[in-house]
């Protein structure tokens, strides 16, 4: 069996956040493989510590997926400041693979970013790593591809707990865990009124639901006071954020200045998306394709703009819009890096500052120690692409590991399988009830 057929059989997707099936890279011919290291959403610590502690496995599964897709080489994409991390990835080094390393900004987990820093290489306008003979994984991704090398499936996942807990901490969880369940494998909270950033402030969403569960995609847990700024300015109404900056913005274009793709070369300018919510409706349909290549990293919404308004969220309803219109943007520029991009990173410290989470800025350390779970709900969706259909039925016994949800041949997706041994308790469209 190849090893992309490994890969799907054992439900493998992108662990990062985006969920891409990881059997299609692993079916592609390429010049670089890279493993993404990077890690900079404020507070998420868990590649770090999957770094740390299971460097092994990732080597040997980054050694995989260079062989699978017949590369000459290998980059593993690291921060610089990590030195134990270094170490323990040189210690088992598969000999094809350079560390490129990183400075500690904000967003150095961009694939954009960390393909140019590696390589040299600039994406295509709203293009991908292979468009440029490369393929991206996260390290956990890699870790993965390791275990499915022994035909083990995807049934955990590596997260990090962190914010208003008693013990910050990183840890494997079964897929389907309740937060709440996870929130007290780290401790409990600190705080009775309470907000949960799935996946991180950046980049992730808000919660106050402690039902909601873990899936194949989750990077943690950022549970902040109800108080907190954070907390305040996200749980606004959407209608809210572009009314303000419908009155509030006088196109000081800060936003634009600090945002990375524009950094790179690529035609962001969120300063004149701003203009299409209406503070002149005169060329929205121009401005409006402003927002075709962002990347929705919230570093102009939560850093740079000095007026608190929200340019990312109005570069997301902007692509919404173009892509209910059918319009894609062609950028007609050459992609050039901008002249002082370096100047102008966002170091991850002053992030963390702007962002008033100073006090929540600690080490989040791998604990070993099981969670006890008795009951999941695992979604059949967890990735990009077609929802899995569930092959079991209400009332069976099965067993962890067991394929509980199918991809049918052919079709983009992602099996799933059962994450705790126990009794199938309700079968629907969405997800798989299992208590043990």
């Amino acid at each position: 069996m190849s090893l992309s057929e490994k890969i799907f059989k054992a439900g493998i997707v992108g662990a990062g956040g985006a969920g891409f099936p990881a059997h299609i890279k692993a079916k592609s011919e390429v010049e670089f493989v890279l493993a993404n290291g990077a890690e900079c959403e404020p507070l998420i610590h868990k590649d770090y510590e999957l770094m740390l502690h299971f460097a092994k496995e990732i080597n040997k599964g980054l050694g995989l997926l260079i062989k699978s897709t017949s590369a000459k080489k290998g980059f593993f994409g690291v921060k610089e400041k990590n030195a134990k991390v270094i170490s323990a990835i040189e210690n088992c080094s598969n000999g094809k693979t350079e560390l490129t390393k990183l400075s500690d900004f904000y967003p150095s987990g961009d694939e954009y970013e960390l393909v140019y820093e590696a390589t040299g290489r600039l994406i295509p306008p709203a293009g991908l790593p292979l468009d440029i003979g490369c393929v991206v994984s996260n390290v956990e991704t890699l870790y993965n591809i390791a275990l499915a090398e022994k035909d083990k499936p995807v049934t955990q996942k590596f997260i990090c707990v962190a914010g208003a807990v008693k013990k910050p901490s990183s840890f494997f969880v079964p897929i389907g865990t309740s937060f709440n369940d996870v929130i007290e494998h780290a401790g409990g909270m600190k705080t009775k009124e309470f907000g949960i950033f799935v996946g991180g402030v950046m980049m992730g969403h808000l919660t106050f639901n402690l039902d909601e569960v873990i899936t194949k995609t989750s990077a943690g847990l950022i549970v902040l006071p109800k108080d907190h700024y954070l907390i305040k300015r996200k749980n606004q109404p959407e209608q809210n954020w572009h009314r303000i900056g419908k009155s509030a913005c006088d196109q000081c274009s800060y936003c634009t200045e600090f945002c990375p793709r524009y950094l790179l070369g690529y035609q962001v300018e969120p300063h004149k998306v701003m203009r299409s919510l209406g503070f002149t409706k005169t060329g929205a349909a121009v401005w409006n394709q402003m927002a075709e290549l962002c990347c929705s990293c919230g570093l102009c919404t939560l850093y740079a703009c000095p007026e608190d308004l929200y340019p990312k969220e109005a570069c997301d309803k902007a692509k919404a819009e173009m892509g209910e219109a059918g319009i894609k943007f062609v950028q007609q520029k050459p992609v050039k890096v901008h002249p002082i991009k370096d100047g102008r990173s966002v170091p991850l410290k002053q992030l963390i500052m702007k962002l008033k989470l100073q006090d929540y800025d600690v080490e989040a350390p791998y604990n070993s120690e099981k969670i006890p779970v008795k009951k999941v709900r695992i979604p059949l969706q967890q990735h990009i692409g077609t929802k899995a259909k569930a092959n079991i039925k209400k009332g069976e016994s099965i067993e962890a590991e067991q394929m509980i949800g199918k991809i049918s041949d052919g079709e983009l997706g992602a099996n799933v399988h059962a994450s705790i041994s126990g009794k199938i308790k309700e079968v629907t469209e969405d997800f798989i009830l299992i208590e043990s």
